[in-house]
């Protein structure tokens, strides 16, 4: 981790924009679009593991961004430059491996408190 703090929620806001523009894309685009999202979703359980907080997930997506996405967005959908609007692909695929968070269920973060 780089050190600096990081607003979950802040980032969970960029992934939740790039699913609304995901929605939006014209259906004769849409499959590409989506064939790269499952693939940064693919290489994102490759980096990150199975087993991860969502506080992790905004950490990783801080301390390594998103360019990383952009060769998979290529090798998924060569020459579909919509496929490779990375604000949306990584937004998407951020925010579908968030849902397999450990601290993550029904569309929000879960804190366990301690019992004394």
């Amino acid at each position: 981790m780089s050190g600096r703090e990081v607003s979950f929620d802040h980032v969970r806001g960029l992934w939740e924009d790039g699913e609304r523009r995901l929605r939006a894309i014209d259906s004769s685009q849409r499959t590409a679009v989506e064939r790269v999202v499952d693939a940064v979703v693919d290489e994102l359980r490759r980096r990150i593991g199975g087993t991860f907080s969502a506080q992790q997930l905004a950490d990783f997506y801080v301390d390594e961004g998103i360019d990383w996405c952009f060769d998979i967005a290529m090798r998924a959908a060569p020459g579909n430059p919509d496929a490779g609007e990375l604000a949306t692909v990584s937004g998407a695929a951020f925010a579908r491996y968030l849902r397999a968070a450990s601290d993550f269920g029904g569309g929000r973060r879960i804190y366990r408190f301690e019992e004394e």
